[in-house]
């Protein structure tokens, strides 16, 4: 393990302090809803709307970031949209509330770009082999940050819900300053060059079919993945545990991720991406299925480390995995497909889980397991037949 951690070069771990750091003051995400019906004193359809805007915001973001990073640089992109996200998030508590539906979709949006910036940056920092091991890093820094934040946070909206859109933008700045100072500057005439030998992103990607199963797998797996933060709570309260169990679980769960997910992308790194990915989403599949069978403690605590572990292996490796896939050129447009589906859930499990959860509460956790089991069974088999040319 220390061999594969040296191998990860210093602009990597620089960068990762910035993203910690960055992590540690990201409240509003946590907050936002509580601060649209507190001191905004919206309606509950108020504020779901303004919140969904902004979380489509969001997803936009991640979708179309690459490709900016791609023609003009991801340094470039990456410190331009840390300085709109951090602005935008600095005049929101001045902002007349109608105007919040334009001025939180823009902070969701370029911090959506900053984030597939900030993945195709890792993924050209390291070769091919080092990649899981660079991106387990990355979200090791970033789930240490989010441990930290929403206490942090909760302090400081004690004084003023005012200093939670400060303290997230000032961190923002911060982390573009770490990512000016560490990162190297790419030359114009190099990216125009890469641009003209890069072959079309579509064409590129019907060429590799297990990119074709892939993505599609993680947005569906997201969709289940999410129920952690949106029905799962509502499910232990309906079956009387107390709010504090299921802040202690997530806190498990990111501890578990911070102390474990680094290790074990270096200890398996040999092992075949999309088998891990495969395992990893029928993990998930599992951990949220088997609160159909038992509303008690155990059966409660067993699912959420099945959860853990699922996303421990299937999160870092495909994300190394879409990297590894990149042709030259459409690293940022790669970054992009995943960060997108990646975080789609953000939108559609609220929809999908409080629609079915309202109607058929017994319904969702093995609808959720056959929507996780099915998206890893294809990928299980996408990488097998990926690997069968290789074996005749």
């Amino acid at each position: 393990m220390r061999e594969s951690l040296a191998q990860l070069p210093r602009t990597l771990w620089f960068l990762a302090l910035g993203q910690f750091v960055n992590a540690a003051g990201s409240f509003v995400f946590v907050y936002l809803f509580v601060y649209l019906v507190g001191p905004r004193e919206l309606g509950l359809d108020e504020a779901g709307l303004i919140s969904g805007v902004a979380g489509a915001g969001a997803i936009a973001g991640n979708f179309t970031g690459g490709w900016f990073g791609d023609h003009y640089g991801h340094r470039t992109v990456l410190l331009a949209s840390a300085a709109v996200h951090g602005a935008a998030l600095l005049v929101v508590p001045w902002t007349v509330t109608g105007w919040l539906l334009l001025v939180l979709p823009v902070a969701n949006y370029t911090g959506g770009v900053m984030r597939a910036a900030l993945a195709a940056l890792v993924a050209e920092s390291v070769p091919a082999g080092v990649r899981r091991s660079a991106f387990a890093l990355s979200r090791a820094a970033f789930n240490a940050g989010a441990i930290i934040g929403p206490p942090l946070g909760a302090v400081l909206a004690t004084y003023s819900f005012t200093w939670l859109f400060v303290g997230d933008a000032l961190t923002t700045f911060l982390f573009a300053a770490v990512a000016l100072r560490v990162m190297p500057k790419v030359e114009r005439h190099v990216r125009t060059a890469a641009r003209v030998a890069t072959p079309g992103l579509w064409a590129s990607l019907r060429a590799d079919r297990t990119l074709l199963v892939l993505l599609p797998a993680i947005l569906a797996v997201d969709l289940v993945y999410r129920q952690l933060y949106t029905t799962f709570p509502v499910f232990l309260q309906d079956h009387g545990f107390a709010l504090g169990l299921y802040g202690a679980l997530i806190a498990v769960n990111a501890g578990l991720i911070l102390c474990l997910e680094l290790p074990l992308a270096v200890v398996l790194r040999r092992l075949p991406p999309l088998a891990l990915v495969g395992g990893g989403l029928v993990l998930v599949g599992l951990g949220f299925g088997v609160l159909g069978t038992a509303a008690a403690l155990p059966v409660v605590v067993g699912a959420v480390l099945l959860v853990t572990v699922g996303e421990m292996l299937y999160k870092p490796t495909a994300t190394a995995h879409v990297a590894d896939a990149a042709p030259d050129g459409l690293q940022g447009r790669y970054q992009s497909l995943y960060a997108g589906a990646s975080v789609s859930g953000v939108v559609l499990a609220p929809l999908f889980g409080s629609a079915v959860y309202e109607r058929a509460p017994s319904l969702l956790w093995p609808a959720c397991l056959v929507v996780a089991v099915l998206a890893g069974v294809a990928v299980l088999l996408a990488g097998r037949r990926a690997r069968l040319p290789a074996t005749l």
